[in-house]
């Protein structure tokens, strides 16, 4: 089965129109978001996820996108942003964090609800191709997005067309061992969720942040926490983010001589920390192979909304 499944399963009649909606699945909230062709924002919704509840989750979304058509006076097509992929070999969704949605073919289920042709994309994956399309990284010929919150993601993008790879995993740089730094050897490191220990994702995400400044701090907080009290001058806590950049810079450093993007985009909750933007280029460059390094290190220009516009903009690539 061709890799092609992972944007477009059923196809049940042919749409033209000049409106593009994306949804936004996620674990605790559904985003709706409906856009023109210039990427003009026309109309946005927001629901609660049926956690737990896969059919429930089914109707939310179709549900969703209903409403907006019906405000709208249009029908649009459907971009769906989840967490996980859509496995080539089988047809059904794996590796979410939201774990009702395993095994489930949801692809084809919406379609078939919807009575229209979908087409879906991980989540980090969709976050880049908005970045890539009208975002922080406009222009640029390869892009690498990086969602850093309470995991992280990673979506790869060239020339503003979202690489999904045979296994439909690509960009999964999360789930990749943490290198380790010159004279330090931080394996086998935390356990993570997939079974496997020491991955970037274990020493990156938000609860990692806020798990390392625990450890050296003997006070539990949350990564917000942890930042606002490393602005404020607390030498734990900004020993704690200190670590976090040369971390980042290793894990960047091995997306950088694989892919040697012209960007990398952050995006997540963690991408609000200030710092991060001029001290992780100045710590990856002895992780890299090459003299000298142009890769730019830059926030999201739509932040929060990147996921949703990037599902609509999925329209926007060959079917």
């Amino acid at each position: 089965m061709s890799s092609s499944v992972c944007f477009i399963r059923s196809v049940y009649r042919v749409i033209i129109v000049r409106m593009r909606i994306g949804i936004d699945l996620g674990g605790t909230k559904i985003e709706g978001l409906a856009i023109d062709d210039d990427g003009n924002e026309r109309l946005r919704r927001r629901i609660v996820s049926p956690r737990g509840d896969y059919r429930a989750t089914l109707e939310a979304v179709a549900g969703l996108v209903r409403d907006i058509e019906r405000d709208l006076g249009a029908t649009g097509t459907v971009g769906v942003g989840i967490p996980g992929t859509i496995s080539p070999a089988t047809g059904v969704i794996k590796n979410s964090n939201s774990t009702w949605l395993n095994g489930t073919p949801l692809a084809d289920d919406l379609a078939r609800v919807l009575d229209r042709p979908i087409r879906f994309a991980n989540d980090a994956n969709c976050f880049a191709l908005s970045e890539a399309t009208d975002g922080a990284a406009a222009g640029a010929h390869v892009v690498f997005g990086v969602i850093i919150g309470t995991g992280t993601g990673g979506g790869v993008v060239i020339d503003r067309r979202v690489l999904v790879g045979a296994n439909a995993i690509g960009g999964e740089w999360g789930h990749n061992p943490l290198p380790n730094a010159h004279g330090v050897d931080e394996s086998p490191g935390p356990e993570c969720y997939c079974g496997r220990s020491g991955c970037i994702e274990q020493f990156l995400s938000g609860p990692a942040l806020a798990r390392d400044y625990t450890v050296h701090a003997w006070e539990e907080s949350t990564a917000e926490d942890v930042a606002r009290r490393a602005v404020a001058g607390e030498m734990l806590a900004r020993d704690t983010i200190a670590r976090y950049e040369e971390r980042m810079a290793r894990a960047l450093g091995s997306v950088i001589n694989l892919l040697d993007p012209d960007v990398i985009v952050l995006g997540g909750g963690l991408s609000n920390i200030a710092r991060l933007y001029v001290n992780v280029p100045r710590l990856w460059a002895p992780y890299i192979f090459s003299d000298h390094v142009v890769t730019r290190l830059v926030p999201a220009k739509h932040g929060d909304s990147s996921g949703v516009r990037g599902a609509a903009w999925l329209w926007n690539e060959p079917g």
